[in-house]
């Protein structure tokens, strides 16, 4: 069983070396200069009480939150993890007044491309990257 919850950064790590599409984990120390100072938000996905995904994003304003980080280990996909982490991510911030999320991919992410398109996200911005697959687009959804 499956269950989504408010986490600790620390949980982060199990999931991170375990994401093959991640060429360099992120470290503790990365995310905690990251977010430093900032308002943020990490929800945790865990199976058997072992943490297997997560969403983590911070404010950039009082009104707009950027959803940075996400993953879901590739034996617990396809259970729509990533659907209830992004579902839970958006009823927390209407719950706290924001007014919209800001998140960037990379176009070789496929699975999540359509995830943010299905769910109303719109496209603001593409950063050019070395080839075309690792041009960044980047997404907003106004609540």
């Amino acid at each position: 069983m499956y269950e989504i919850k408010q986490g600790q950064l620390s949980d982060i790590l199990a999931i991170e070396t375990n994401i093959p599409e991640f060429g360099t984990p992120k470290t503790l120390e990365i995310i905690k200069q990251k977010l430093a100072d900032k308002t943020y938000l990490l929800l945790v996905a865990y199976h058997n009480e072992q943490p297997v995904g997560y969403k983590l994003g911070y404010a950039l304003s009082d009104t707009v939150f950027y959803s940075w980080l996400g993953a879901v280990m590739p034996e617990h996909r396809g259970h729509g993890l990533a659907q209830k982490m992004l579902n839970e991510q958006e009823t927390w911030l209407k719950a706290q007044n924001y007014k919209a999320v800001q998140v960037k991919t990379m176009n070789r992410f496929r699975a999540m491309l359509a995830m943010l398109v299905k769910n109303n996200y719109h496209i603001i911005d593409i950063e050019p990257g070395d080839t075309s697959l690792d041009n960044k687009i980047c997404f907003e959804k106004v609540f």
